[in-house]
């Protein structure tokens, strides 16, 4: 390590000297859960490496492949058209026409709202809000790309039926009711821990 970089590394070891780890939660992961559900249905529809190549070349990263949406380097495909809104499947897949190469920080960020609306907007990460400088023609080649093929959409309930459709959404509320419950037990040992503790702790102060 270089002189240059011990002294903030030295200064963020000073800021972080201790830090707890927090409770978990078991209905935390609800959200999780919920998205298990809806990815657990959709298709998954490989590519071809023509479609691959085709894609790269209209999103103009034939020779380097970088983040769609700010130009660092990509780790990821996110899907340009969210799977999921308000808990509920929005019927895009997963497939080459609704995938785009990203970065973490971008593909955290979007989130599953409309990917012009982010970019942008002011949230945290989002383009704009990091001063990304070519946000306008990034926003023509992702409009380029939208316009290429078409992505599927597929309407769940009425491929599948109302009656298989409504027993999906039924383990799911099953499930989630579970956690709320595994929940209430979770905190009834909480406190009954707390109190031995705190028993135990008064004991030894006599």
């Amino acid at each position: 390590m270089t002189d240059k970089n011990a002294a903030p590394t030295r200064a963020r070891a000073q800021a972080f000297r201790f830090a707890m780890p927090r409770p978990v939660r078991i209905t935390g992961r609800s959200s999780s859960i919920t998205n298990s559900f809806i990815s657990g249905i959709v298709p998954v529809v490989q590519p071809t490496e023509a479609q691959i190549d085709e894609a790269l070349e209209i999103l103009g990263m034939s020779e380097l492949v970088v983040c769609s949406y700010c130009g660092d380097a990509a780790s990821e495909w996110d899907h340009l058209r969210p799977l999921v809104v308000g808990q509920q499947p929005t019927g895009y897949i997963h497939e080459i026409h609704n995938l785009v190469p990203a970065c973490g920080k971008c593909n955290q960020s979007k989130g599953n709202r409309p990917w012009r609306e982010w970019m942008f907007g002011t949230a945290r990460h989002a383009p704009a809000n990091r001063g990304v400088t070519d946000l306008r023609a990034r926003a023509e080649r992702l409009e380029q790309y939208e316009r290429w093929g078409s992505a599927t959409r597929v309407d769940f309930p009425a491929v599948v039926g109302e009656e298989l459709w409504s027993k999906h959404w039924q383990n799911h509320a099953e499930i989630l009711a579970m956690m709320r419950e595994a929940e209430r037990t979770v905190e009834l040992i909480r406190a009954r821990i707390a109190a031995a503790s705190e028993a135990a702790a008064r004991e030894l102060e006599t």
